[in-house]
């Protein structure tokens, strides 16, 4: 790839097939992300319209649906599973607590619907395999929304293109102060075992720049190192207010992965080969303008993407691929099976901590 074919392509979608179609949507899920991220990026999409709001009651999901044009129905969450109103969406979109996206998806494949479900799958390795069974005869898609980020894709590329010789080491970081961006209440799900899974960080945050490593890579986690702690009262029943982690990839690249709860809001992925570096920062947190330098053989390329409003700029790109795929029946990645090595990868890597010893991804 030239400079001038990057830069003309920086922004390009180089996965859309589709000329028009619409596939509707179920809300599965009306927390603050459904309603100020989801919503409002499919109503920017250009193959989606949300069709269905699912939520614990229904004057949850008639407030939420008095901004949204195109619903046609607001259901409970045992009314979505006994069935009702299958003919009003063609897909679901589950973003609940992590313990609670089996039962969903579930009964999402069992009337026949297209599955996009919030990273990670679920909150443990066993009840991810569940999921991903359940989902066998049904299209599944894994909400990592940096795979269709166009910067992050431009950096895959360029990897793969020998931009900066053979890769050797990737380091990333994600940070946030959850309390105040999330919720001040501490005790929401996300600091909840039951709900959450293993832990608050990692599986929140540090996913982000593990899933994005191995797909800017290629490559798959083999081993891990890991340590954590928390010393803040709203933490006292996760063990990762703070964390940090490495990953051997089976191509013999190395990660060094830091990640906060209760940190100042900031995130970045650089990527260091042979023969130069790629840095995509800010990432992950929605902060703009987001750049993406390549330096090589004293030289420096910085590219700003010219998108203002990341978070939605990412999510539309996530919904309108996964429109793409499903109208035209096509294969959709990340899927299900992409998604276990990542829950293999978190289970080892909670291991890790609490041994003090290297764990094997398996």
């Amino acid at each position: 790839m030239t400079v001038d074919e990057f830069l003309r392509g920086v922004t390009a979608r180089d996965w859309e097939r589709l000329e028009s179609g619409t596939l509707r949507l179920a809300m599965v899920g009306l927390g603050w992300w459904t309603r100020e991220q989801a919503i409002p990026a499919v109503a920017d999409s250009k193959f989606c319209e949300t069709t269905v709001l699912v939520s614990s009651s229904h004057e949850k999901g008639d407030e939420v649906a008095e901004d949204v044009p195109h619903v046609e129905a607001t259901l409970t969450y045992e009314e979505f599973q006994a069935g009702e109103a299958t003919d009003a969406y063609d897909a679901v979109y589950i973003c609940t607590p992590n313990a609670l996206h089996l039962p969903h998806a579930e009964a999402a494949a069992d009337h026949g619907k297209a599955i996009l479900c919030e990273k990670p799958v679920e909150a443990t390795r066993e009840r991810a395999e569940e999921l991903v069974a359940a989902a066998e005869d049904v299209p599944l898609m894994v909400a990592y929304r940096m795979q269709t980020d166009p910067g992050v894709r431009r950096m895959r590329e360029l990897v793969a293109d020998g931009a900066i010789g053979a890769p050797v080491a990737v380091h990333g970081h994600m940070g946030q102060q959850m309390l105040d961006v999330v919720s001040g209440d501490p005790d929401q799900w996300r600091l909840d075992p039951e709900l959450a899974g293993y832990g608050a960080t990692v599986m929140d945050l540090g996913i982000y720049p593990l899933n994005t490593a191995r797909f800017v890579l290629d490559a798959d986690p083999v081993s891990v190192t890991a340590q954590m702690h928390s010393e803040n009262e709203a933490f006292r029943k996760v063990p990762d207010q703070h964390a940090t982690f490495t990953i051997r990839f089976d191509d013999d690249t190395y990660a060094a992965c830091t990640a906060s709860q209760h940190a100042h809001q900031s995130g970045h992925l650089r990527v260091v080969g042979t023969e130069g570096e790629l840095i995509l920062e800010p990432t992950f947190l929605g902060e703009s303008p987001q750049t993406l330098t390549l330096r090589t053989d004293g030289k420096e390329m910085v590219v700003d993407d010219g998108r203002r409003d990341v978070f939605g700029d990412e999510m539309t790109e996530e919904f309108d691929y996964f429109a793409d795929r499903v109208i035209r029946g096509e294969p959709l990645s990340p899927d299900g099976e992409h998604a276990l090595v990542d829950m293999r990868t978190l289970a080892a890597i909670y291991e890790a901590a609490e041994t003090g010893e290297e764990a094997s991804v398996e």
